[in-house]
């Protein structure tokens, strides 16, 4: 079911976002022609829960949808980072200002396997304590927002957090804390 690419070219490159224009050809001969592939860094998020078990989740403001929202904390993996979990252990420094001490690998998801050619790998970040002040990038502003687990189960029966890798993020740790169940 694979297709064969028979050229490629980026009508767009940049440092986050890179665009591809691809002709290809199906098993069966079909020629597509243009197939649009959109090239982002690969990303990591995670649901971090406290040592006192409280849930970390951020308010920002995100200007594609013109909405402030509820996120679990995460972004790209930088080239320094030797792996995913190092990644998600940074971000979650920087954007909240705590450390875990422990990271369970929930997997990857895809933000859109018809035009994406990243991966999101999603995590669970436990034990985690206020170890310093938020170490934000030039362009954001982040609210730490501390929450019950009944609080985080309320805002997604309310359909209060929009990004879809966020909440399958939730969903796979919900089901990992047995705070989730399938009947």
């Amino acid at each position: 079911m694979k297709w064969k690419v028979l050229s490629s070219e980026y009508l767009f490159n940049d440092r986050w976002f890179k665009v591809r224009r691809e002709k290809c050809e199906t098993p069966q001969g079909k020629i597509v022609d243009p197939y649009y592939v959109y090239d982002f860094s690969t990303w990591v998020g995670a649901l971090p829960v406290t040592k006192e078990g409280k849930i970390i989740l951020i308010r920002q403001y995100r200007h594609a949808l013109g909405e402030v929202c509820i996120e679990i904390p995460g972004g790209c993996v930088d080239d320094t980072d030797k792996d995913h979990e190092e990644a998600i252990a940074r971000e979650l420094l920087e954007e909240t200002g705590y450390r875990f001490s422990g990271y369970q690998y929930l997997g990857p998801i895809s933000p859109n396997p018809s035009t994406n050619s990243n991966l999101l790998h999603m995590y669970l970040a436990t034990g985690g304590e206020k170890v310093s002040a938020q170490q934000l990038d030039e362009n954001e502003e982040i609210e730490i927002l501390e929450l019950t687990m009944e609080e985080l189960k309320q805002l997604l029966k309310e359909h209060k957090i929009v990004q879809s890798m966020h909440v399958s993020c939730i969903m796979y740790a919900l089901l990992q804390l047995d705070e989730l169940s399938f009947k």
